[in-house]
């Protein structure tokens, strides 16, 4: 299983951030979640700050590409094996600073991933 953290993430379960969060959960992927709000989301807390967790495999993005400058240093400093950058989240500038990092990174939508088997 690939522990995962749902960047973006939101208490609203109309928000494909909420939908991948119970997905990921009810495919037994562990899951950190870093929103706005703080909240609880399929038994995963939503923390509002910049927390440093442990052995992260996957970040799934759900920020759009000028909310992302903020999290560049984060991410990287998590050193994940890949980030997800889901539809409406494609940041050509981040996928250097990722290549740079030896980060893999690939443009896809984390729900038809999960859905198709290939996460």
């Amino acid at each position: 299983m690939k522990k995962t953290l749902v960047l973006g993430a939101s208490l609203n379960p109309g928000r494909y951030s909420n939908l991948a969060i119970n997905r990921l959960v009810k495919h037994g992927h562990p899951v950190e979640a870093v929103g706005l709000k703080k909240g609880v989301v399929a038994g995963v807390t939503i923390a509002t700050e910049k927390e440093h967790f442990e052995n992260i495999d996957t970040v799934t993005l759900y920020l759009n590409p000028k909310r992302q400058v903020e999290y560049y240093d984060y991410i990287v400093s998590l050193k994940p094996k890949r980030v997800v950058f889901n539809p409406g989240t494609e940041n050509p500038e981040f996928y250097e600073i990722l290549k740079k990092n030896h980060i893999e990174f690939e443009v896809a939508c984390t729900l038809v991933l999960l859905g198709t088997n290939q996460y």
